[in-house]
């Protein structure tokens, strides 16, 4: 497949954690990693089990793109430095950097325990803390600039008994804009993707009714399921030069759903 010039992402080199899934699964970093591929961009896959992210480089690989597996623990602030470097050291520069990492939890701040506070906001909060300190300078060093895109949460805009899932996700939008606003003089661009009920890998492995799926799906305006594939669209469309005077936002990928009143998680 020949790369769209459009996108303005051949050659560029991207990061994507979380760009593993199960099997032949498509979640969210994954399929943005494989349309990143398709655009052109070298794409470093980087998930803890390694063998995930290198299925996603095969599936790059077998449409002809540049892509490299790699594992590394986002938690840690070595492992995000390291991963910065790989990615430098294979390709010459960084670009791009797609955060995908994160967990959920379920319960009010009465239900919750301390330890599961510290262990989302960890996953899902200094994670993009971490990669993103790590990231910058080197996008700044390489390239003159670069593109960042965060991954946060409907559950940010609309809570549903997912309190401190919805309160990282909240944070995950704070962060992004914070970054837009002291980086972007250096050239730095930092946009958020917000999705809705997603039918991915993550989703589905913990097992779901079919009357659950149901309820998800008519939880948006659209009346049907959002996939993979759209929050990878998204992710492409904020890291190319298509988004070039687009800084600080968020996109929702939700079918419409936060047009909708909420209904709980446990509904």
């Amino acid at each position: 497949m020949t790369p769209n010039e459009e996108w303005g992402l051949i050659g560029k080199v991207a990061i994507v954690s979380g760009g593993g899934a199960v099997g032949d699964g498509i979640g969210n970093g994954r399929a943005a990693a494989i349309l990143l591929g398709r655009a052109g961009a070298h794409v470093l896959v980087v998930d803890r089990d390694i063998a995930l992210a290198e299925r996603t480089v095969a599936m790059i690989a077998a449409e002809g793109g540049s892509a490299a597996a790699a594992s590394y623990d986002v938690t840690r602030a070595a492992d995000c430095a390291a991963m910065v470097q790989d990615a430098v050291s294979r390709w010459g520069r960084l670009d791009c950097l797609d955060n995908n990492v994160g967990i959920g939890s379920k319960g009010t701040v009465v239900d919750e325990t301390e330890e599961t506070w510290a262990r989302v906001m960890n996953v899902n909060v200094e994670t993009m803390f971490l990669t993103c300190k790590h990231a910058i300078p080197a996008m700044i060093r390489t390239a003159g600039g670069g593109a960042i895109v965060n991954i946060s949460s409907i559950s940010a805009l609309r809570p549903r008994g997912l309190t401190i899932y919805s309160v990282s996700k909240g944070a995950v939008i704070a962060l992004t804009k914070a970054i837009a606003v002291d980086h972007g003089p250096d050239g730095i661009r930092a946009n958020c993707v917000v999705p809705g009920a997603m039918y991915t890998p993550m989703v589905y492995a913990r097992g779901m009714t079919d009357q659950a799926r149901e309820t998800r799906r008519k939880a948006s305006v659209l009346q049907r399921e959002g996939t993979g594939w759209d929050i990878g669209a998204a992710v492409r469309f904020l890291l190319s030069d298509q988004a070039r005077y687009i800084t600080g936002q968020c996109l929702g990928v939700d079918g419409g759903a936060t047009l909708m009143g909420p209904s709980r998680a446990s509904d």
